[in-house]
Order: C-alpha cells, then structure tokens, then sequence
C-alpha cells in the first residue's frame, strides 16, 4: 500500500472508530441538542443544555492545547477564514434550528436515532442528504452562491488572519497571538465549566457528565487524526496535504455535508474517482455505534410516522436541515462544538441562529397546541 492509501486509510478508518464511540455515546446519554432547547424551553432543565456546554469547553480545551503546542494548524480549517459570509451563517443556522426541531433532531441525533431503529428518521435523513447535495452541487446551490455568499465581511482586507477570536484580540489590542489565543481560550473554557457544574444536581448526573466529555474528546480526536497523523508529504506533488478528508484540509465532527457526501458514493459507487472519506465514515460511524449500543441493550425499537402531518413535519425538517447546515457551514455538532473549539465567530453566529430558530419554533409548537386545546 502507498504511503498516500496508507495515510488516507487511516483517517477514514479513525474516523470511523471516534464516530462509533460519539454513536454509542449519545445512544446512551440521549444527547442531543434539540432536545436540550426543548427541556429549557417546556420544563425549565438544564441537564442536557450543560452536557453540550461540557463538551464544547472540552473540545475548546483540547483544541487549544493541540494549536498552541503545534501539533495541529486551526487557521487551516474552514471555520476561521478571513472571509465571513455572515448572511449565509445566519440564514442557514436559523433555517436549521427550524429543521431540526421539525425533524425531532440535529444531524447527529438524526444518526443515532437511525442507529436505534428510527425510521422516521431515516427519511429525515435522506431527505437531509439530497437538500444538502442540492446546497453544495444542485439547485440551492446556485441560490446559495448567487445571493448569500457574497454577503460577507474581509477581514482580510483589515489586516485579519482570520475570524478567530485570538485574531480579532490581536487586532485591537497588539497582544502577541500566542498569548491572545491561551487568554480567551482559557477564558472561555473556565467560564463554560464553571457554569456547568455550579449546577449540583449536574454534578450527579454520569450520563450527562460522560456524554458531554467523550464527544467534547472526539471532537479533539478528530482534530489531531486529520490535522496531525493524515497531514504529510504527497509523494506525487511533494507538497504536504491532509489525506482523507472532502475538503481537503482539517476536519472533525461535523454531519450535514457528510450526509450528502455519502448519498453521492452510494449513488455513484462505480465511479472510480470517488472514494470512501472520513465525513463518510463519520456519519457510518455514529449510525454504527449506535446500532451496537442499542442490540446491545435491547433497546432497537422500529418506530414509524404515527400520522400525515407528521410525515410532513420531518421532510420539511430534513430539506430545511440540509439547506441551513450547508449554508451555515456545520449543524450543532459541526458549528456548535467543532466549530466553537477553534473560537471561529462564524460559529458563534451560527449557534445562536441554531438556538433561536429551533426556540422560536418550538414557541410556535406551543402556541398552536394551545389553540387547538
């Protein structure tokens, strides 16, 4: 085997392995972020919200420690370009948490529930994938590209490195980078840990403790997996490349574009040019894992559309959660952990779109209840 299948080999197959583990993990823990907006949102709990907190302040920590040491290059990501298409990161993030409400879960929970049995979600899913095509390669697409994109803001025409919030630290105030970088990102990760276990009744709960700092370490895996050990010399070009990935640099855990991207390797599985990626093995992965957890426990249950305007609800759910996560770059686990480990604001507009969309959804939810009761 060539040095370069050999290193391509190993990130998809690493892919695979962190995915699994996030699969049987959030299987488990019930992760999900969906459903942490909605226990705020109709009970007033915030266990599953501080799990997400604690899995972003691991994977910030752990992200850090990897750029800081050297071992991986976070500038390299899509996440803190310099170009910050602000229109297309609101649009779609509030687009997503519209759809993903409709369609009982983010990208993620999409798998794992596929994993469980879930065959509602399995047509979330399809549907997620084709929007999702349509957004990087088909229809919306050209809309995407035509009327959002160019929305955007250069920071590198100001003199920015990047959208990072190390970067912007260093721009307004001189502090040297490094040191910029270790202040907020330390800040950030006390703050956010500081606020998750104040809680004493989160202290307590395992699950969520576990969930939380498992996937906040997959997150970091993956990190170090394509940034670091599939990062090398191409013996064809003799230049260095990040083996294994779509987009053709660093990457973690992120399930809107993988879920297209295997649609179009099953779709076009002759065609000799495509190959098995790690966005690919990612979203296998997680449905892997979490189909071991739940044979495992006894817990697969097949579970169908229970009426019409259900059906519904979850397709337009799925478009909705294909279209926004492609035009926002990443869903809650892409924007909202991985993106947040590397201090993009980008992701930070893209969370908090997230979150309002899928609140104001869920009020409306309400609303209507309320007016048929």
């Amino acid at each position: 085997m060539s040095t370069a299948a050999s290193l391509t080999s190993t990130v998809v197959w690493g892919g695979f392995a962190i995915a699994f583990v996030v699969g049987a993990v959030a299987q488990r823990t019930n992760f999900c972020t969906m459903g942490a907006i909605s226990d705020i949102v109709n009970m007033g709990s915030w266990g599953r919200m501080r799990m997400w907190l604690l899995a972003i302040a691991v994977a910030l920590a752990g992200a850090s420690a990897l750029q800081l040491s050297g071992s991986i290059d976070l500038s390299k990501s899509i996440y803190v370009r310099p170009s910050l298409p602000w229109l297309s990161t609101l649009l779609g993030g509030f687009l997503f948490g519209i759809g993903m409400t409709l369609g009982s879960g983010c990208g993620n929970k999409t798998l794992v529930r596929v994993g469980g049995g879930n065959l509602k979600a399995l047509v979330v899913l399809a549907f997620l994938a084709i929007s999702a095509y349509m957004t990087m390669k088909g229809l919306f697409g050209i809309w995407r590209v035509t009327w959002l994109d160019p929305v955007a803001i250069d920071l590198g025409s100001h003199g920015l490195a990047g959208q990072d919030l190390p970067s912007l630290v260093t721009a307004a105030s001189g502090i040297e980078r490094a040191s910029a970088y270790l202040g907020v990102a330390g800040a950030v990760t006390v703050g956010l840990l500081v606020f998750v276990f104040k809680d004493r009744s989160f202290r307590s709960q395992t699950d969520h403790i576990v969930g939380g700092a498992v996937i906040g370490a997959a997150v970091v895996a993956a990190w170090y997996l394509t940034g670091h050990l599939g990062f090398a010399e191409n013996p064809d070009t003799l230049e260095n490349t990040y083996f294994g990935t779509n987009s053709r640099t660093i990457e973690s855990l992120s399930f809107i574009a993988p879920a297209a991207y295997l649609l179009e390797i099953l779709l076009l599985w002759s065609d000799k040019s495509l190959a098995l990626s790690f966005g690919v093995a990612l979203a296998l992965g997680v449905i892997a894992g979490s189909a071991a957890y739940a044979i495992a426990t006894r817990t697969f249950r097949w579970e169908g559309f229970v009426s019409a305007e259900d059906t519904a609800n979850h397709v337009v759910g799925g478009i909705l959660m294909g279209f926004g996560g492609v035009t926002a770059m990443g869903c809650t686990v892409g924007q909202g952990i991985t993106g947040l480990s590397t201090l993009a604001a980008g992701s930070l507009i893209a969370v908090l779109a997230i979150v309002a969309g899928s609140w104001a959804t869920m009020k409306y939810q309400y609303w209507r209840l309320e007016q048929e009761g």
